[in-house]
């Protein structure tokens, strides 16, 4: 496995890949990678002639108030863990070779960052979308593969791709789950046993959400009112420490939606403790 620090490294790799007529695929990460990680990685593997992940902690997509400095960073355990599931090469860029200095570019995300974590988190999907895009360009790759757990910015990249022509296919991979049914997430590990335990609330709002949909239940309102008895039910020695949205959209749009006749996605983002956890589910009437 190929570790490459610079983007004429990264170009060469892929490019010449590419010329041979292989397809690329690209994992783009933060790392502190889990299962869920590994997962998008073993997908691209098994789909493509060569993979590529990057490890990148995006300073542009946090808050000034957000966990930036506290992020979890496991770069050794993350290169073993890539190397073990067969990825090819694993970018890993310094902070001033993504953003030289007097870098002052930035991609306007689509209209579907504007609701949900877009009303809570203004300046996130701004930096996620300038971070993916100069990864597209940098690793010019055919594939790129993102989990269905940040559903909201998977549905961002795709917008992105379709209205700027990036010639890239974009594969969304499902949740990985631990086995109690908590979403897979690098913040998972801020979290003490007790809210560790509080934290399967939003799994569980998500499942009544559905079930309430399976049994008749049509008006999305009705549905968002279960979740957010879910999560906080028992009170703050059992529930969420406080809840930014749990709501039930398009699948599509991710706007609101007057009755539940297509296929919709439940999205949940509440805190425990000081954690902010997100978690979703699509629905099927």
């Amino acid at each position: 496995m190929q570790i490459l620090s610079t983007t004429e490294q990264a170009y060469q790799f892929v490019w010449q890949s590419r010329r041979n007529g292989q397809t690329v695929g690209l994992v783009p990460t933060m790392g502190a990678l889990h299962e869920g990680h590994l997962s998008l990685a073993k997908t691209s593997v098994g789909q493509c002639d060569q993979t590529v992940a990057t490890i990148f902690v995006n300073p542009t997509q946090f808050a000034p108030h957000e966990d930036l400095d506290q992020y979890p960073r496991t770069l050794d355990a993350d290169l073993e863990g890539l190397r073990s599931v067969g990825v090819s090469a694993v970018f890993v860029p310094q902070s001033d070779v993504i953003y030289p200095p007097g870098f002052s570019t930035t991609v306007q995300p689509p209209d579907v960052a504007r609701s949900l974590e877009g009303a809570f988190r203004p300046t996130h999907f701004q930096g996620v979308a300038t971070i993916v895009l100069k990864l597209f360009h940098i690793l010019p790759a055919s594939h790129a593969f993102f989990g269905q757990k940040d559903y909201q910015q998977l549905c961002v990249i795709r917008a992105m791709v379709r209205d700027l022509n990036v010639p890239i296919e974009i594969v969304g991979c499902p949740t990985v789950r631990e086995s109690d049914g908590l979403a897979m997430s690098s913040r998972n590990r801020y979290l003490d046993t007790d809210q560790r335990t509080r934290a399967l609330r939003l799994s569980a709002a998500l499942k009544e959400a559905e079930k309430a949909v399976l049994d008749g239940q049509r008006d999305p309102e009705a549905v968002e009112r279960i979740m957010h008895a879910t999560l906080l039910a028992g009170g703050p020695d059992d529930g969420v420490d406080s809840i930014d949205y749990a709501t039930v959209v398009d699948a599509v749009t991710l706007q609101p939606i007057r009755q539940i006749q297509d296929q919709a996605v439940a999205l949940v983002a509440a805190k425990v403790g000081s954690t902010r956890l997100i978690d979703n589910r699509l629905i099927d009437p």
